[in-house]
């Protein structure tokens, strides 16, 4: 063999891709926005932690009583927390002090008369909530005289009330939400939507680059366009990957040290590994069709115009979950949009998150997802092969349907 002759090196099959894949991955690992978006997205959900410590942390407000109403402090307590005001209430020396302690803002009201009558000092203006929990308090004082006036107990009629209930009969036992699963639902929807988004995108927009650049011409000439394809998207996706687990682990773990979750650990990492789970399985579904689409175009401003009609289904997803499901967590229609394949990467997260899946559903839901995945890479496969190659105008959905 002459020095001037090049050996013909055919690679293999897993060899190609993994190449293509590492490309990606040193690529996008080093990129700014990576870095930029991975960063912002921790300070905004630390940030976010402690913000829920501070709020959650204290009550909403401070009540002073006077000696003479002291026997009312925890009556009005009690009225409060019944209508979800969280207050905290203590008796000052005298009345003169209290008004001080409310002038300079170190209480919020201060409750003086004589015990028999609710009378309240405020600075400016009385809170809606309080007022309404003051309000209450006041039918129970005038209830109370009229009971001793007629002779009654107003200790043991009070207390008969407040014993008094519904027998409710429930022919099937509710799911018992956890407020902060719900908090976390939202949470899992919003990172699985975000990186759906930018991710899935970035493939088409990988795809358009080098179609435009040409780029592809020389990468074809030693690969298969379906290696070509499946690298990108696994390289992306398992950049996309490092980013989910980052942010969700520390996002949880930051959670959960200060104290903002107090739901099991086992909970919180079932929540991370179905985060993972789905983004794995939603970036394959999508990333697969958005690869498929982008090669159809030859310039980036196009490319949001052909994956839009794919993209919507994300966006659907994502909205129908974000605004229903935190407000009704047994919706139905949300609960077999979830199974759909199309709907579940957005939707099924956010319910797993939140609690109360049947098991059934879940394996339902990643089954048929699983099942779809084989399909879409061999019609993107298809779409991918015929029309990389073609510059100039977009190509026809049909015309790369078959080949050339």
């Amino acid at each position: 063999m002459s020095g001037s002759e090049q050996p013909n090196v055919q690679l293999g099959s897993w060899q190609a891709v993994s190449l293509v894949a590492g490309r990606e991955i040193n690529t996008k690992l080093r990129s700014k926005a990576f870095i930029i978006t991975t960063v912002a997205t921790l300070v905004l959900l630390i940030g976010f932690a402690l913000v829920m410590k501070a709020v959650g942390g204290g009550s909403d407000a401070t009540v002073g009583f006077t000696q003479q109403n002291a026997a009312l402090a925890e009556p009005f307590k009690a009225v409060a927390g019944s209508i979800g005001e969280n207050v905290d209430t203590r008796t000052v020396s005298d009345e003169r002090s209290g008004r001080d302690e409310v002038a300079g803002e170190s209480l919020d009201a201060l409750v003086v008369g004589d015990g028999w009558t609710v009378r309240v000092v405020v600075k400016k203006d009385l809170d809606e909530g309080l007022r309404n929990a003051f309000n209450v308090l006041a039918g129970q004082v005038a209830l109370n005289q009229e009971i001793a006036e007629l002779g009654g107990d107003p200790a043991r009629v009070g207390a008969a009330v407040a014993d008094a209930s519904v027998d409710v009969e429930e022919l099937e036992e509710p799911y018992p939400y956890d407020p902060q699963q719900l908090v976390l639902g939202i949470i899992a929807g919003i990172l699985i939507y975000m990186s759906l988004l930018i991710n899935g995108q970035m493939v088409a927009q990988g795809v358009v680059e080098e179609k435009s650049s040409r780029v592809v011409e020389l990468l074809l000439s030693t690969i298969r366009p379906w290696q070509l394809m499946a690298g990108k998207v696994l390289g992306i996706g398992l950049v996309g990957l490092v980013q989910m687990v980052v942010i969700g682990g520390i996002g949880v773990l930051a959670a959960l040290v200060l104290d903002v979750l107090t739901i099991s650990v086992t909970a919180a990492v079932g929540t991370v590994v179905w985060l993972v789970v789905w983004y794995l399985l939603g970036f394959l579904l999508y990333s697969l069709v958005f690869a498929g689409l982008g090669a159809l175009v030859s310039r980036q401003e196009d490319v949001g115009g052909v994956i839009a009609p794919a993209l919507m289904f994300v966006i659907l997803g994502y909205v129908i979950g974000i605004s229903v499901l935190p407000s009704d967590p047994d919706n139905a229609l949300a609960g077999v949009l979830s199974v759909i394949p199309v709907f579940a990467p957005t939707m099924m997260p956010m319910r797993l998150a939140m609690g109360g899946v049947p098991a059934w559903e879940a394996v339902v839901s990643v089954g048929l997802v699983v099942a779809m995945i084989p399909a879409l890479v061999w019609l993107a496969g298809m779409i991918y092969a015929n029309a990389v190659m073609r510059s100039g105008a977009r190509v026809k959905l049909k015309d790369a349907l078959r080949k050339v």
